[in-house]
């Protein structure tokens, strides 16, 4: 057994494009991406 995986160098990218394509519904991220945008981060 190989100790590494097979690579498909016609893959543009690791990763989806968009986040919310990987993270499913109700995943942790993305309550906190919405935590996050809810946060006032001015100076007073």
């Amino acid at each position: 057994m190989s100790r590494f995986r097979p690579i498909d160098r016609d893959i543009d990218f690791l990763l989806p494009p968009s986040v919310q394509e990987w993270l499913p519904e109700g995943h942790l991220a993305r309550y906190l991406v919405e935590v996050a945008e809810g946060l006032e981060l001015r100076e007073p």
